[in-house]
């Protein structure tokens, strides 16, 4: 098939374009005017530019595909904290401009990309698709609410959909040196001292990136048609402390890691998602989520500089 993949510059939609790629489908990767070349984008049969909140120009993108991954959009949690708005206009309005493109061309299904920070910190653990939505941020509220407008269109037979709720996507050329595992990397190179709020129990779902693109594909294969919509929770179903990635990066890197501990944040203790439905609806499964293989990847990514 013919995908358009929206935000195919990004950490997750390169990966998902090399997952259609060796899945027999033919991406066309969406970058923003002024974004990455084609050339950068490793296995897209070719590359065209919108503005994700263009209709027009989107029509022209969409015109001929038969399923759109929708990736592009604001992900950083924090920011959304303090200015919402943005995340309101790029994460909704972005993918009612998809949408409305869409219909306006006759394509029909969508696979939509979501977060598990929807359930926000629920004491039922691991989390599934029947788990209460509880968004506990503006950026959490924008991706439910976008999932909200497609599913909104599905019920109205104008188009079949899928949401793909990720847990913590990690793996290979992370983008973001924020992030904890390429944090602990770097304090293993001797690059900084990793400070660890609290005693390091904090619990995450960690899903490699190839993981992640591979859901993507296989939702993309079996989208519901028109009238009809999905949800998937995509993680390793596995739960891993801040201390579990600290051993972690010490056995793949013989580094020791520097650290010291400050006072606990308030954050969640515990985040896990059950990917039960996505292993006997899908026929996925994740094969590189064990977190001494996302963090080798990692490591020999940023050694690949």
């Amino acid at each position: 098939m013919k995908v358009l993949v929206t935000g195919a510059a990004g950490y997750v939609g390169r990966a998902v374009v090399g997952a259609l790629r060796a899945g027999g489908h033919e991406p066309i990767a969406l970058v923003r005017p002024g974004g990455a070349s084609g050339r950068r984008i490793e296995g897209a049969g070719a590359v065209r530019v919108a503005d994700i909140g263009d209709v027009v120009g989107l029509r022209a993108a969409v015109a001929g595909v038969e399923v759109v991954c929708h990736l592009a959009g604001l992900g950083r949690a924090r920011e959304s904290v303090g200015d919402p708005v943005p995340f309101f206009r790029v994460n909704v309005g972005g993918t009612v401009a998809v949408l409305e493109a869409m219909a306006a061309e006759g394509v029909s299904r969508i696979v939509l990309a979501s977060t598990g920070a929807i359930y926000g910190s629920p004491a039922r653990q691991p989390m599934d698709e029947g788990t209460p939505d509880a968004p506990p941020h503006p950026y959490a509220s924008s991706k439910l609410a976008a999932e909200f407008v497609v599913d909104a269109q599905a019920r109205a037979g104008v188009a079949g959909a899928v949401a793909v709720r990720l847990m913590n996507v990690a793996g290979g050329a992370d983008p973001e040196p924020s992030r904890l595992i390429p944090r602990v990397l770097a304090a293993a190179m001797g690059e900084s001292v990793l400070r660890i709020n609290g005693d390091g129990s904090a619990v995450r779902d960690y899903v490699h990136v190839r993981d992640a693109a591979a859901a993507f594909a296989a939702c993309v294969e079996q989208c519901p048609e028109p009238g009809a919509s999905a949800r998937y929770v995509i993680g390793s179903g596995c739960g891993t402390s801040i201390l579990d990635v600290v051993a972690a990066v010490e056995r793949v890197t013989g580094r020791p890691v520097r650290r010291v501990h400050g006072a606990a944040a308030a954050e969640p203790a515990r985040l896990i998602g059950d990917p039960g439905r996505a292993l006997s609806e899908l026929g996925w499964a994740p094969k590189h989520s064990d977190i001494d293989v996302i963090v080798e990847d990692t490591w020999r990514a940023i050694a690949e500089g």
